[in-house]
C-alpha cells in the first residue's frame, strides 16, 4: 500500500513523520508525565507491535521501559506476554485487573477503550490503582469519527478483513471486536469526573492513514483533517489526574 503523506505532508520527507502526528503528539503528553522514578501501567498492552515501527523517534517515544522505574503491560490476550517493552505481563482473568491498589503514577490506554464492554468497571479500576495524584492518557477512536461510523458499521466478523486492507501492517490477531460504549467526549469526560479525576478531553486529527488505500480517499481525508469540526476528528485524547484525599 503506497503511504501518501509526504505528498500531501511535506515535511514527511524529513524524519518520516509529519506535524500533525497522532502518536508523537500522545506520547509527547506521556513522557511529560512520567520521570525515573515512575511506575506505569500499560493497559491492553497487547504484543508490542509498535517496536517495529519504521521511525526511531515515534517508536522511542512509545518505548518507556529503561526510562521509569517500572512498566506493567496487562491485557486479556495472552499474547502480550511477548511485549518486550513492558518489564511484568500480567493477564487480566476477571472484571478485577491484577494489580495492587494505589500502586500506580500512571495509566496508558492507547486505543484500548473502543474495545471495552464495561466502562463503569473499567474505570473504577483505573481510579483503585492509581496513586493519589496519578494519571491516565487515554487515546482511542472518535464514535463520531468517520472512522468510528465505518468501524460500527461493520460486523465484528469482518474487522479483521477490512483492517488488513486498510492497514496492511496490522496482523490479524492483533484486532479485537469494538463496542463504542464509552468513546464520545461526553461520555469519556463524565466517566472521568465520575471517578474523581481533573481531566480534559479532545478531537484529535492526524494524517488520513486509513485511506492510504487510494489517492483520492487519502485527499479526501487530507479535506477533512483540515477543515472538518473538532467534533468529528477520528481520535480522542483524554488526559486525567486523580485525587483522593480530601
Amino acid at each position: 500500500m503506497r503511504d501518501y503523506a509526504d505528498s500531501f505532508y511535506p515535511e514527511a520527507r524529513f524524519g518520516g513523520f509529519t506535524d500533525i502526528d497522532g502518536t508523537i503528539a500522545f506520547f509527547n503528553r506521556v513522557n511529560s508525565l512520567v520521570d525515573s522514578s515512575s511506575v506505569v501501567l500499560d493497559v491492553g498492552c497487547g504484543r508490542g507491535a509498535f517496536g517495529e515501527d519504521p521511525v526511531p523517534l515515534r517508536r522511542n517515544l512509545r518505548t518507556l521501559r529503561g526510562r521509569v522505574a517500572q512498566v506493567i503491560g496487562i491485557d486479556v490476550d495472552e499474547a502480550a506476554a511477548e511485549n518486550a517493552s513492558v518489564d511484568e505481563f500480567r493477564l487480566i482473568r476477571d472484571v478485577t485487573w491484577p494489580v495492587e491498589s494505589d500502586s500506580i503514577d500512571l495509566i496508558v490506554c492507547d486505543f484500548v477503550l473502543e474495545h471495552v464492554a464495561g466502562p463503569d468497571r473499567f474505570f473504577r479500576e483505573v481510579a483503585r490503582v492509581l496513586k493519589d495524584g496519578g494519571y491516565v492518557c487515554i487515546r482511542t477512536v472518535n464514535r463520531c469519527s468517520y472512522v468510528g461510523a465505518f468501524a460500527a458499521l461493520i460486523p465484528n466478523r469482518y474487522h479483521s478483513r477490512v483492517t488488513s486492507v486498510v492497514q496492511e501492517e496490522r496482523q490479524e490477531e492483533d484486532v479485537f471486536p469494538t463496542v463504542y460504549r464509552c468513546n464520545t467526549r461526553w461520555r469519556l469526560r463524565r466517566l472521568l469526573r465520575t471517578n474523581g479525576f481533573e481531566c480534559v478531553v479532545y478531537g484529535y486529527e492526524a494524517e488520513p492513514s486509513y485511506l492510504s488505500f487510494s489517492k483520492a480517499a487519502y485527499w479526501l481525508g487530507v479535506l477533512h483533517q483540515r477543515y472538518a469540526p473538532g467534533i468529528l476528528r477520528p481520535a480522542l485524547f483524554a488526559f486525567g489526574r486523580i485525587r483522593k484525599s480530601a
